[in-house]
C-alpha cells in the first residue's frame, strides 16, 4: 500500500499539469535545437522539415495553456481536451517524420517541389542569375544524421515521447481523487 503526500484531489489536475509543461519543455527546447542547426551550423531545412516544426509551435503555447489551467483547477474537461490535443498532433508530427525519413532512405517517392526531378528550369537567359540566388534543400537527402537517425528519425522520437507524455496526462487526470 502506497501513501501520497499530496491531497487527493488535486493529485491528478496536478500531475497533468506537470504532464503538459514537460512537453512545453521539450517542444521549446526541440524547437531551439532546429534553429541551432538552421542558424548556427547552417543546416537550412527543407520543406517537410518546416512542416514538422508545426506541431511544435502549436505545442509551446497550447501546453503552457494546459499547465496552467490545469494548476488552477480549471474543468478536467477542458484540460483533458488540450492534453488530447497535444496527443493528436504530437502523433501526426511523428507520421510526418516517419514519411520524411522513409523519404530520406529512398523508401517511397517524396513530394515533387524537394525531392522530384527539376521539371521547369525557364529561360536560358535567367537561369545563371536565378542559379546564384535560389539554393534548393532536397528532402530526400539527410545533412546530418546522429546513431544512424536524421534530424527527422529523432522528430519521430520526440513527437511520440511528448504524445506518450500527453496520454499519461490523461489517465492521471482520470484518476478520482
Amino acid at each position: 500500500m502506497s501513501v501520497s503526500t499530496a491531497a487527493p484531489s488535486e493529485l491528478p489536475p496536478a500531475a497533468a499539469a506537470r504532464c503538459a509543461a514537460a512537453i512545453a519543455a521539450i517542444a521549446a527546447l526541440t524547437l531551439a535545437g532546429a534553429w541551432f542547426f538552421q542558424l548556427v551550423l547552417g543546416l537550412q531545412p527543407c520543406p517537410l522539415c518546416l512542416e514538422q516544426r508545426y506541431a511544435y509551435y502549436l505545442a509551446v503555447p497550447l501546453a503552457i495553456v494546459v499547465a496552467v489551467a490545469a494548476a488552477r483547477d480549471a474543468p478536467r474537461g477542458l484540460i483533458g481536451a488540450g492534453l488530447v490535443v497535444l496527443m493528436l498532433a504530437a502523433l501526426a508530427n511523428a507520421g510526418l517524420g516517419a514519411y520524411h525519413a522513409g523519404v530520406e532512405w529512398r523508401w517511397w517517392q517524396g513530394p515533387t517541389d524537394c525531392s522530384g526531378p527539376v521539371v521547369s528550369l525557364g529561360s536560358a537567359g535567367d537561369l545563371l542569375s536565378r542559379l546564384d540566388t535560389v539554393k534548393v534543400v532536397r528532402c530526400d537527402e539527410v545533412q546530418w544524421r546522429f546513431l544512424g537517425l536524421s534530424m527527422a528519425g529523432y522528430n519521430v522520437l520526440i513527437s511520440l515521447l511528448m504524445a506518450a507524455l500527453a496520454l499519461l496526462g490523461l489517465r492521471l487526470l482520470a484518476r478520482r481523487g
